[in-house]
């Protein structure tokens, strides 16, 4: 594979001279909407896997995809330089320590109660003894961290977790990707949705901090991967209902 493909682009060389012959990409299982093993074959399939694959085409670089079950061991992955990019969402804890693109999807924030539970609305979440379960380390355990201010949070040990723990330990609330709280709400009986949502996670590509060169051409990849319906088109192939394609805020690349 050759190291410069296509024409001179002095932010690619930048980019290409950081990352040291090959393309370490995050991949995070505990986010369905992002990725998942392929039925059968096990292989990580997924709209990050495809945005992995496409930059280290286009950078003329092997890729290596390295598994992770929480969005917390991604981070603490990147903060330790083990992983080039990462697939997490935007928060100002994360960003001490990682730098960002622009966002390229939009997720919901949802919450999952039983269906004879009292609250019937987002609003009636945050009052004393209520018990939110959230995956440790998730953006959803970010958020909420700062925006409850009289509930209490519990948290499992991942997102996927969240829902298994919600009924083993008798807890009030789960909260998580609307997508996989509905799945388990099929999945177990006795479940509902309470509408809304409590957040929209702006979904970007991450990188270690003070990488000024990957920064600048990952940015200019994730507004073209937008604007030419890469990943609108990725979404639709591996079945994802419910993300929203972030609106592209810079030229092409």
């Amino acid at each position: 594979m050759s190291p410069h493909p296509g024409p001179a682009d002095p932010k690619r060389d930048a980019a290409i001279s950081e990352l040291g012959g090959r393309l370490r990409a995050a991949i995070n299982y505990g986010n369905p909407i992002l990725a998942r093993r392929g039925e059968g074959s096990g292989e990580p399939q997924g709209l990050s896997v495809d945005l992995a694959r496409e930059a280290a085409r286009r950078l003329g670089l092997p890729v290596e995809l390295v598994a992770f079950e929480s969005a917390g061991k991604v981070v603490e992955a990147v903060k330790g330089r083990q992983i080039d990019i990462a697939f997490v969402a935007i928060d100002p804890v994360r960003g001490a320590d990682l730098d960002y693109t622009p966002p390229y999807v939009l997720i919901e924030g949802a919450y999952l109660v039983r269906q004879d539970s009292a609250l019937q609305r987002m609003e009636e979440v945050d009052r004393p003894g209520t018990r939110v379960v959230v995956g440790r380390g998730s953006a959803y355990d970010l958020y909420l961290s700062r925006a409850l201010k009289s509930a209490s949070l519990v948290r499992a040990p991942s997102s996927p977790a969240v829902t298994d723990l919600f009924i083993a330990e008798r807890l009030d609330v789960a909260a998580g990707v609307r997508q996989q709280l509905e799945a388990d709400a099929q999945r177990l009986p006795g479940l509902r949705l309470l509408p809304g949502r409590f957040m929209v996670i702006e979904q970007a590509m991450a990188m270690p901090k003070f990488r000024s060169g990957s920064q600048a051409w990952l940015t200019a990849f994730v507004e073209e991967m937008k604007a030419s319906g890469f990943v609108a088109d990725s979404l639709r192939r591996h079945g994802i209902e419910g993300a929203t394609v972030a609106q592209p805020a810079g030229r092409p690349l």
